[in-house]
């Protein structure tokens, strides 16, 4: 039985994360990829397939469904009415350790800005706050590390 699964990537800057997020979601079996904000897409505004996307991504583009939408807002009220439990993947004195996190499915994952993160403001739309501890001297990972840790941990199992 596959747990459907899909993410939310809002704001992330980077084509190269973007596509390796794509890659890590083919592995672990995501249903669905929103892309929000400015978060590249792997066609270009002509419609023509990236070549800088498909870089990391390795052709995941075109196995793992996806679609831009132009509200988060928006997208995540309407996840949370289909029943969907939304998780943000994000440092915060709510979080959660993610280890200790309890997937509930159908399940939607949050991830955000390289820089900023999450805005509180979408937090808020968010059942859960997953954080991935760190011990070492850098206070986070690259999103698309992020990704494969919080993704392999919650349906690698």
């Amino acid at each position: 039985m596959k747990k459907e699964t899909a993410l939310i990537l809002h704001n992330i800057r980077s084509v190269h994360n973007v596509g390796s997020i794509f890659r890590t979601a083919d592995a672990v079996g995501v249903s669905k990829i929103y892309l929000t904000g400015y978060t590249p897409a792997p066609l270009d505004r002509f419609g023509r397939k990236r070549k800088d996307f498909h870089k990391t991504a390795l052709g995941a583009e075109d196995f793992v469904p996806w679609e831009q939408v132009k509200s988060p807002q928006a997208l995540l009220k309407r996840l949370g009415e289909g029943r969907f439990h939304i998780v943000a993947v994000e440092q915060s004195p709510k979080a959660i350790d993610y280890k200790k996190f309890k997937p509930r499915f159908p399940l939607a994952v949050l991830f955000g800005n390289e820089k900023r993160g999450i805005s509180p403001r979408l937090l808020a739309l968010c059942g859960t706050i997953a954080e991935i501890s760190m011990r070492g001297k850098k206070e986070s990972l690259n999103v698309s590390v992020a990704a494969g840790v919080f993704l392999f941990q919650v349906l690698g199992r």
